[in-house]
């Protein structure tokens, strides 16, 4: 194993450690108790990049490399986040129903004086969702802790026609600038 600078999740994602686990980056969780909001009206990708910076700098200690994401998803300039109740999983699922979205995660990693943010889009058509998929759907627990109601790599997959771009950003991290980039931070993935 490579000596490396401590790499911190600034994320309880479960989704997120998950992902770097698959990319052999080993890291430790910290999560960020940050308030989610834009300080003044933006676009989707400058609040996913504000909100990735915001988070990365409150867990930021000396010598550790953090690594801070924010998700959302857009679509007729509104940002969906995470569902509050059911109603609302309703209603961010009929929006998407038949049509094309977009998938924004801000990325921040930060090291000492080293900071670098980049957001990554993906485009994401689902199909014309029958109002009973969205009534079973929104009775399961997973529309709730995921940015527009859906997650991608579960029952969730079944809505979405098509994709343009990366996967692994609509699930909520996007591995492979996230691994290039790491790199500069002293962090390398472990093939082995």
């Amino acid at each position: 194993m490579l000596t490396q600078p401590p790499l911190i999740l600034a994320s309880a994602s479960p989704r997120r450690t998950s992902l770097l686990r698959q990319i052999g980056v080993h890291h430790e969780v910290r999560p960020a108790d940050v308030v989610e909001q834009a300080p003044h009206p933006m676009t989707p990708a400058e609040y996913v990049a504000y909100l990735s910076q915001k988070k990365a700098h409150a867990v930021a200690r000396a010598g550790e490399v953090i690594l801070a994401a924010d998700t959302v998803v857009a679509i007729d300039d509104l940002i969906l986040e995470k569902p509050l109740d059911r109603d609302a999983a309703r209603t961010m699922l009929n929006r998407l129903s038949g049509r094309t979205h977009t998938v924004l995660t801000g990325v921040t990693i930060v090291r000492d004086d080293q900071s670098e943010t980049f957001t990554v889009a993906t485009k994401v058509r689902f199909g014309s969702l029958p109002s009973e998929w969205i009534e079973r759907y929104t009775a399961t627990d997973e529309p709730y802790d995921k940015a527009g109601g859906y997650g991608i790599q579960t029952i969730g997959g079944v809505f979405v026609e098509a994709i343009e771009g990366d996967y692994y950003n609509v699930v909520g991290l996007p591995i492979h600038p996230i691994a290039k980039r790491l790199e500069a931070f002293g962090i390398k993935p472990e093939f082995a």
